[in-house]
């Protein structure tokens, strides 16, 4: 009997279980092999980065990476190639935005960008004294001293943390709900550092949120690079009189239409059970989104890709989705999950990669204790390609609105996370940043563990 050809893998269930570990084992090999060396996820990035370009909700680009990767998935013969409608926010950034340190007669100018949601300055900007602090706490302690000026959050995503997820959440609250709670105290805007462990010069974007604060209190809020965020302080502490201007135009247009691209595998034992695996579609507009996330969104296509081209039966339905708003209000996820719920569709596991094309390290995982212990029971078979991170955590903001009748398992590939935040929401996440080899082995990893949750399910709750 042949053991090598993955067609075996189907046929496993009167075998030893070494003996089926072995088939595994080389399917998962074959896998390795057709992505490092026949995989398509890096040409199909090349053209979503330099032929289309950004792709925030509503523009132009999104459209256009709708229509280009729903083509690419018709062209694999797949089972089933679709749109599923969405309704998504529109907010433009405008013109590019100027920012100056006013020191005296010294003028200093500094890279900001608005952040996602904000609102415009006067057309002829702002010009305020500054007010630097590290916390939503330390705010709110000021009171009356923050009425008429602009708000300086400074706090850096903490170097100290080994994991940067870990730093980059620890931070992301200034960002997230900053301008909020600086306007409910009279300031006039908000300056906050970007989510970067690096001195540089790019300003991260990023969703900021004005919660249910009236329209008439909105302030305009934007991201400074750290190298001027640095500059800033250090010119506060030499001169607390200084001035800061900032001048942005953007605008929150009326939502638009846009789409999931959604294609599927039919499963041939209980198609009634569905697999995801998925990434974002849409990306924030300073640059290409390479990483975040394109890399996802073509990772995701090969998982497929790959499984069809070995002509693989699976067991449960495969569904690849790339999901739209991710960035800026979570709308693709939502309405997922919303259809999902109309059609009584019932999901086993569902797979994110929204971390970047870095080199797989493991995965992130969202499940009870039996189906955690299970998902680290394949740890052996990722060892050979250095993966062997199992861990528990959040596995992605699309899938989280994933529920199910009985049970779901949710994972998110966790490659190594040290240079991400270089790039994240800044005009350096290009194309030019993605490594070739490193994309393609995530994306072999994630159709590794997408072929053995099919091929061996999920734990169910006790019938007791």
């Amino acid at each position: 009997m042949k053991k090598t050809i993955l067609l075996t893998a189907l046929v496993l269930n009167g075998l030893t279980t070494s003996f089926a570990q072995s088939n595994d084992e080389k399917n998962i090999k074959l896998f390795y092999k057709k992505a490092l060396t026949e995989a398509k996820c890096y040409s199909w990035l090349e053209y979503l980065s330099n032929d289309i370009g950004s792709r925030l909700s509503g523009s132009k680009g999104a459209a256009e990476a709708v229509e280009y990767t729903k083509r690419q998935l018709d062209n694999l013969g797949l089972d089933k190639v679709y749109l599923q409608e969405v309704t998504v926010p529109h907010w433009v950034r405008g013109e590019k935005e100027t920012a100056f340190i006013l020191d005296g007669k010294v003028k200093t100018a500094v890279p900001i960008c608005a952040l996602g949601g904000s609102v415009a300055t006067p057309k002829t900007g702002i010009t305020a004294e500054v007010i630097e602090v590290q916390s939503l706490d330390e705010l709110k302690g000021l009171g009356d001293k923050v009425k008429g000026k602009i708000v300086f959050f400074n706090r850096p995503m903490n170097p100290e943390n080994i994991g940067t997820f870990e730093a980059y959440s620890g931070a992301g609250d200034q960002r997230r709900s900053g301008a909020k709670e600086a306007a409910k105290l009279g300031a006039v805007g908000a300056i906050v550092r970007s989510l970067n462990l690096r001195l540089d010069d790019f300003p991260h974007a990023g969703a900021q949120s004005y919660g249910d604060l009236p329209k008439e209190q909105y302030i305009p809020a934007a991201a400074i690079s750290t190298n001027g965020a640095e500059l800033l302080s250090k010119v506060l502490k030499a001169n607390p009189a200084i001035k800061f201007y900032f001048k942005q135009s953007c605008e929150t247009l009326p939502d638009a239409q846009s789409y999931n691209v959604i294609g599927e595998l039919t499963g041939t034992v209980t198609p009634e059970n569905v697999i995801v695996v998925g990434g974002h579609l849409d990306s924030w507009d300073l640059a290409d989104g390479s990483h975040d996330d394109g890399a996802g969104v073509v990772q995701s296509m090969e998982v497929v890709r790959i499984l069809k081209n070995l002509n693989y039966k699976p067991k449960n339905t495969i569904r690849v989705v790339l999901f739209m708003n991710e960035e800026n209000g979570g709308k693709g996820g939502a309405k997922y999950e919303e259809v999902a719920k109309q059609k009584n569709e019932n999901h086993i596991f569902a797979l994110e990669s929204d971390s970047g094309g870095f080199t797989p390290r493991g995965f992130s995982i969202e499940a009870d204790d039996a189906n955690f212990k299970k998902l680290q029971g394949y740890k052996d078979f990722f060892e050979p390609y250095f993966v062997n991170s199992f861990l528990k955590g959040h596995a992605g903001s699309d899938i989280e609105h994933l529920t199910a009748k009985t049970t779901i398992v949710k994972a998110g590939l966790m490659p190594d996370s040290q240079r991400y935040f270089d790039y994240h929401h800044a005009a350096n996440d290009k194309f030019d940043a993605i490594n070739k080899r490193e994309l393609e082995l995530g994306a072999a990893t994630m159709t590794s563990l997408i072929y053995l949750v099919d091929q061996n399910g999920i734990v169910l709750p006790s019938a007791n």
